[in-house]
C-alpha cells in the first residue's frame, strides 16, 4: 500500500496548470455573468464559461492563503449549529430530513465493507448519523470551529484537510462530498485524489448546485448558490461526468435535491431585496422543481460515481 501523498506529488503539475488557466481565462473563455460576494466581502467577481466541461469558473479566484478570509462570517451556516433566525431554522429542519435520505443512499450501495470518508463534513451531523448506523467513519473539515463541533459528535475522527495526504490509497468504500466540490481549488488534483482514496468499485457521492436550474436563471447574479468566491466552480448536469471520466470513473446515477430550490430561493430573495420574502421564495422554489420534472434541471443534484478497477 502507498499513501496518497505520492498522488499529490505526481499531480503537482495540476496546481501550476490551474493557476495558469486562471490567468488566461479572460482571454480564452467568455464571461457568463458579473456578480458580487453578497455575504462577506462585497467584492466583484465574474463567472467564466468553460465550454469544454460545460461549467463556470469564478474569476478571479482568491489565492489559497487568502481563501479562508471569505469564510469568516457568523452567517456561514454549515459551520454552526445555531438556529437564530428563519433561514437557520429552515436549514436545520431540512437537514434532519436530508440526513435520513443520505444514510439510505449509502446503505443501498451494499458495499463489501463500510469505510466512509466525508470531505467537508461541517459540524459532523452526517458522520454522526452514519456512525449510529455502524459505518466506520472519517471526516475532513478545514474550519477549526466546525471541526471541533464535529469531533465532539464523532469521537475525534475529523481532521484538517492536510490529512488527506496521510491516508493509504484505496482506503474507503464510500467518499461523500455534500456541497463541497465547488469549494475545492485545484480541481483536477482533487479528482485524482478521490480516485486514489477509493477502493476498486467504491462509490463517490457528490452533491453540487446546478447553474442551469430555473431558480438560477430567475435570480441571475443574486442566485445564492453562486456564492462567490467561496464557490470556485459551478457545475451543470454534464460537468461531473466529464470531469471524472478522465479518472476512469463512471456516473451511475443522478438524483435531485428537492429542498435546495426552496432554501436557495429564500437566501436569494434576501440578497435581491434585503429581506427573505418567504412566500415569493417558496413560489420560485416550487416553480423550479415543477419545471425540473420535465427539464431534469433541478437546483442541486447528487451524483453517484463508481470507481472502475483500472
Amino acid at each position: 500500500m502507498f499513501h496518497v501523498e505520492q498522488i499529490l506529488n505526481n499531480n503537482l503539475k495540476f496546481v501550476i496548470q490551474s493557476e495558469a488557466k486562471n490567468l488566461i481565462s479572460m482571454n480564452t473563455k467568455s464571461v457568463f455573468l458579473s456578480l458580487k460576494d453578497h455575504s462577506v466581502s462585497g467584492e466583484q467577481f465574474q463567472l467564466i464559461y468553460n465550454k469544454e466541461l460545460d461549467m463556470l469558473e469564478t474569476f478571479p479566484q482568491p489565492q489559497a492563503e487568502k481563501l479562508s478570509e471569505y469564510y469568516k462570517s457568523e452567517d456561514y451556516i454549515s459551520h454552526t449549529d445555531t438556529k437564530r433566525n428563519l433561514l437557520e431554522f429552515a436549514y436545520h429542519k431540512v437537514r434532519e430530513i436530508s440526513l435520513k435520505r443520505k444514510l439510505k443512499l449509502i446503505n443501498d450501495f451494499n458495499v463489501d465493507c463500510n469505510n466512509l470518508l466525508d470531505i467537508g463534513c461541517g459540524t459532523g451531523d452526517f458522520l454522526e448519523t452514519a456512525l449510529e448506523a455502524n459505518w466506520q467513519i472519517t471526516g475532513i473539515e478545514p474550519n477549526e470551529k466546525a471541526r471541533q463541533i464535529a469531533n465532539s459528535k464523532t469521537n475525534n475522527v475529523v481532521y484538517e484537510i492536510d490529512h488527506l495526504a496521510k491516508f493509504e490509497a484505496h482506503s474507503f468504500d464510500v467518499i461523500t462530498l455534500w456541497h463541497v466540490l465547488e469549494h475545492l481549488p485545484n480541481l483536477e488534483m482533487h479528482t485524482a485524489l478521490f480516485k486514489a482514496l477509493l477502493k476498486p468499485n467504491g462509490r463517490l457521492v457528490i452533491a453540487v448546485p446546478n447553474f442551469k436550474s430555473y431558480d438560477a436563471q430567475h435570480y441571475k447574479n443574486f442566485w445564492a448558490a453562486y456564492d462567490v468566491p467561496r464557490h470556485l466552480w459551478h457545475f451543470s448536469r454534464t460537468s461531473i461526468s466529464k470531469l471524472f471520466k478522465k479518472e476512469n470513473m463512471t456516473l451511475l446515477k443522478t438524483a435531485p435535491m428537492i429542498f435546495d430550490a426552496y432554501y436557495v430561493s429564500l437566501l436569494s430573495e434576501k440578497y435581491k431585496s434585503g429581506f427573505m420574502n418567504p412566500l415569493k421564495a417558496f413560489w420560485i422554489g416550487f416553480q423550479s422543481n415543477r419545471k425540473a420534472k420535465r427539464s431534469k434541471e433541478y437546483s442541486s443534484h447528487i451524483y453517484i460515481l463508481k470507481n472502475n478497477n483500472s
